[in-house]
């Protein structure tokens, strides 16, 4: 055997006990190909006492900028790497990777050959806290199959409304914990000191849970799952890291994954968490080119994030309401918070969850505008055709719209309540929403513009299933009633996502179990012509090969496909054209297309004591590529990859992962694709996000640490400049 063939055994060998799988792709030869550097890059060569480092992270960051900004790329096989077109500054640049610790930090300036030396971790504990949170995660042991239904508080601490192990695990994800922030971050998976004292890990996980503002929202889903029970399970997960227990190593990035181009800025302030970004117009991804973005504050502060990524500013849009009686966020806590003591650092009115941008470039967010009792013409006794049908006493969250040209604020008053929101590519330029609890909500934005009569240009719809199967609309039974075959159904969930599709439907998505995903055809004349169907992901169904269930946020392709992601750890698609029953009718009861829906368990690992297919990793949205912003093709699903911190593409059946490596804890609920120069190639072209958790203090680098705007770029190559 020659010695080239003993290379790599040996090196496994000889580190296998902690990062095996993280050096899948490593050379053991030396470059040999020389690296090449225009004047506004820095490049060169990774090498450790192994030799070549391939899929590991260059870093670089510099605080001269008037934002704080980072550029990050990946080593090709032979441990070459370009950092591209860097703003002139001074940089700090070191090496980052699965199987490493960090590197010294080393000053360069672009236009520079920097050869890297990296550092081999020392043992596993040392590898592993550049692991993502899932891996964290991925350690906690969740109650076996056979201790569902819950027997209460007196008997296995489970509640009863805990049916089944997927139950609990969804409350583990987006029902409860990691909605809002990441679990697994060096924040969640130690106790803090700042925390204080206690007599076990128990009543420290008590305590923990009821900190800050969110307090008591924390708390109200430990209750959900079964007090006991849980704060159990989560201080033996705590208590086992304490001793020295570390996850399986991640796989370092290969093919494609190398390809990628991270760029972060600073936004925001440290006090306030960010939910979305928004570069550009959805229908049309060359609005906006290499223009402002704009964020969405949802609880904590009323203004607007604002960034510019071409003189890399960050500023800020002022927020306002219409009456000055609309109610801020609670300052209740249960208990202080180890990071921010007494203090409601949290003090929004707006409550800013979703911004859209139109083809002028406009924004449009859901915002809260007035307190939430509703005027009369919405209410019953109304002539709205609506409110006729359906009247609505309240609402917490409306509309509003920002115009950069004019840096004029509009208040738009709506019956129904408002989350996210879209544009259809209709006529009316009409803007569908979610959050109006057991309606869905719209807006003729085409009348409003030309009316100024946000009653008239407004609608709503109850979701109302053809049960009869007659093809059009009658009267109907409620949620709790049953079937009467003269008449249709009212379905009693509520759209959490919205997508208007090409065709003209609406679809949505339902959380819950197993949750569902909607279809609203509006018809001719909503709402009286309005119809949905309903469709559950396959739960409990013999019928289905996979199962899954519970989907939190999507998104709708080209070709009028739904993707999901799921609680159950998949990303999900749901094709309607694949149904061979009927859509409508007495027997289309949600699980009645199971051959519809095709399931992608998410590349991250399970929870210990789950055997069911899927995976810790819960996304919070998906979002369809649907014009090729990325670079990996049209129509490709992305989704947010919340517990793997970095975006999971799904491209031709196989994830294609975009991992954020500084600062550990990338989290994010949204994503949006710009084209600023067609001619540009990859340079052209990227995704946007920003980091959305509740708690950036959690983050690696910890209190003070403020949301960033984060773009994904793909070259042709690991070296493309």
């Amino acid at each position: 055997m020659s010695r080239k063939g003993l290379y790599v055994p040996i090196v496994a060998i000889a580190i296998a006990v902690f990062v095996s799988a993280s050096l899948t792709g490593l050379r053991g030869q030396v470059a040999t190909g020389p690296v090449a550097v225009d004047n506004d890059d820095i490049g060169g060569v990774v090498t450790s006492p192994r030799g070549p480092e391939a899929g590991v992270w260059v870093i670089a960051e510099t605080t001269d900028l008037p934002t704080k900004f980072n550029r990050t790329v990946v080593t090709d096989d032979q441990g070459r790497y370009v950092v591209p077109d860097l703003p002139k500054a001074n940089y700090n640049v070191w090496v980052r990777g699965y199987g490493l610790v960090d590197s010294q930090k080393v000053q360069a300036a672009p236009g520079k050959i920097l050869n890297l030396t990296a550092v081999v971790a020392p043992n596993a504990r040392a590898a592993a806290d550049y692991y993502p949170a899932a891996y964290w995660y991925s350690l906690a042991r969740v109650p076996d199959k056979s201790e569902f239904p819950g027997t209460g508080p007196e008997g296995n601490g489970i509640s009863p409304t805990m049916k089944t192990q997927a139950d609990w695990v969804r409350m583990m994800k987006t029902g409860a914990c990691t909605t809002c922030h990441q679990v697994g971050t060096k924040g969640t998976r130690e106790i803090p000191r700042a925390l204080g004292t206690f007599d076990s890990s128990v009543a420290a996980w008590d305590r923990r849970v009821q900190s800050g503002q969110a307090g008591g929202q924390m708390s109200n889903g430990i209750t959900q799952m079964g007090r006991r029970r849980a704060l159990a399970m989560f201080a033996d997960w705590t208590d086992r890291i304490a001793a020295g227990e570390v996850p399986s190593a991640p796989p370092r990035p290969q093919g494609v994954e190398r390809n990628v181009v991270i760029t972060q800025w600073d936004w925001a302030d440290p006090k306030a968490y960010l939910h979305d970004v928004v570069s550009t117009d959805r229908r049309n991804p060359r609005v906006n080119g290499n223009g402002l973005m704009y964020g969405s504050l949802e609880l904590s502060a009323d203004y607007l994030p604002v960034l510019d990524p071409v003189r890399h500013t960050a500023s800020q849009v002022k927020l306002t309401v219409r009456d000055p009686n609309t109610p801020p966020t609670s300052a209740v806590m249960p208990h202080s918070s180890p990071y921010w003591g007494e203090e409601a650092i949290w003090t929004s009115k707006n409550n800013v969850h979703n911004p859209m941008m139109d083809e002028k470039g406009r924004v449009w967010i859901t915002s809260a505008v007035r307190p939430p009792a509703n005027p009369d013409y919405c209410k019953a006794g109304s002539s709205h055709p609506s409110a006729k049908l359906f009247p609505i006493a309240n609402a917490g969250r409306h509309l509003a719209m920002y115009d950069p040209k004019t840096q004029k604020l509009t208040h738009i008053s709506t019956c129904f309540g408002t989350h996210h929101l879209m544009f259809a590519e209709d006529a009316n330029q009409t803007l569908w929403t979610s959050g109006g609890g057991q309606v869905v909500g719209w807006l003729n934005r085409k009348m409003f513009e030309e009316t100024g009569d946000e009653a008239k240009s407004q609608g709503w719809t109850a979701l109302i299933i053809d049960t009869n199967g007659n093809g059009k609309r009658d009267a109907y039974v409620e949620p709790d009633q049953p079937l009467d075959p003269a008449k249709d159904k009212r379905f009693g969930g509520a759209f959490y996502g919205v997508s208007p599709a090409p065709d003209g439907s609406v679809w949505g998505s339902v959380v819950g179990m197993p949750g569902a995903v909607v279809r609203l055809n509006p018809g001719s004349n909503p709402p009286e012509t309005a119809l949905a169907e309903v469709y559950e992901p396959p739960f409990n169904n013999p019928k289905a090969s996979v199962q899954g269930f519970s989907p939190r946020g999507f998104d709708v392709d080209r070709n009028g496909v739904a993707w999901l992601a799921l609680a159950s750890g998949h990303m999900a698609s749901f094709d309607r054209r694949k149904c061979k029953g009927p859509l409508n009718g007495p027997a289309a009861t949600g699980q009645h297309c199971p051959e519809g829906w095709a399931l992608y368990p998410e590349p991250v690992p399970q929870f210990k004591g789950v055997t069911d297919s899927g995976s810790v990793e819960g996304s919070y949205f998906t979002w369809v590529d649907q014009f090729d912003t990325l670079g990996l093709g049209r129509n490709v699903p992305i989704n947010t990859g919340n517990a793997a911190e970095g975006l999971l593409a799904l491209k031709d059946g196989k994830f294609v992962v975009l991992r954020v490596p500084y600062p550990t804890g990338y989290y994010t609920k949204w994503m949006d694709g710009r084209i600023d120069d067609p001619n540009a190639g990859w340079k052209g072209k990227g995704i946007w996000s920003t980091v959305s958790t509740r708690a950036p203090f959690h983050m690696e680098t910890g209190k003070g640490t403020t949301s960033k705007i984060v773009r994904f770029q793909l070259r042709p190559d690991p070296l493309a400049k």
